[in-house]
């Protein structure tokens, strides 16, 4: 027996019925060939990158368009949630939803209690943004929840210090990353857009393809850029970029 595919995970955000421009918003249709595609791949005898299927924030797309899709094509994703908003937030699941994903077998991480990006957060507010949260799914949904999503994108040493000490054992990033083993500590992940293509994804995904080492060189001149900007500027000028809608979701690149 061979090695296993390096595991590429993509980062989706939020599915609609229709398209929109804004870049972090993905038609629903468009969301079911792109499972319908994951599944012929990962049937494939000579695979190339094995996509995973994450989703962050909790939107309500999450329960009414991607589980059922989902489940149509036998898939199992991850869902990683703002604990704060949920139940509380338009737009966003309740707890029943929530536990509906968790009992088709969905698994269910944490991301964090208000989505402040955990850089910015002195002691007490980063043991509510981990450990509370945590501690709160697992009380609603009755399991253990080990994994965490970086809201933005953000860490240091202290913040991953930190998600250890919380109980996580998996942190997942927005670093566009393909992972070799199945549980690195620290799981990198490329955001898929509404204006990606079917082909392109697919073209990333294939075996030789140097699109995800090109991604990641990307990433590193973008950080850098970020370090000179500054958290708020560069958010200020990615939601130009992205077409932001107003009050929409809270997530930003990392």
């Amino acid at each position: 027996m061979g090695q296993p595919a390096p595991r590429l995970h993509l980062l989706y955000h939020e599915l609609r019925q229709g398209e929109s421009k804004y870049s972090y918003v993905l038609g629903k249709e468009a969301f079911d060939r792109q499972m319908e595609m994951f599944v012929r791949m990962r049937n494939e005898e000579n695979a190339g990158l094995w996509p995973e299927v994450t989703f962050d924030d909790g939107h309500n797309s999450d329960y009414e368009y991607a589980l059922p899709i989902l489940q149509l094509r036998g898939m199992i994703a991850r869902f990683f949630i703002t604990v704060g908003w949920t139940g509380k937030r338009a737009g966003y699941m309740g707890w029943s939803e929530l536990r509906s994903l968790h009992d088709a077998g969905q698994i269910i991480g944490a991301h964090g209690w208000s989505h402040t990006l955990l850089t910015h957060c002195g002691a007490e507010e980063l043991n509510k943004e981990l450990r509370g949260a945590r501690q709160l799914l697992e009380d609603k949904l009755g399991g253990p929840i080990t994994t965490m999503s970086l809201p933005g994108g953000r860490s240091n040493r202290r913040v991953i210090a930190a998600c250890r000490k919380a109980g996580y054992t998996q942190i997942f990033t927005s670093v566009p990353r393909a992972e070799q083993t199945t549980s690195p500590f620290l799981v990198g992940r490329l955001n898929i857009r509404g204006d990606m293509t079917l082909e392109w994804i697919r073209n990333l995904l294939e075996p030789g393809s140097g699109t995800i080492r090109k991604l990641e060189r990307q990433y590193a001149i973008k950080q850098a850029a970020k370090g000179l900007l500054g958290d708020w500027a560069y958010e200020k000028l990615w939601a130009v970029m992205n077409r932001k809608e107003p009050k929409s979701g809270e997530d930003y690149a990392g």
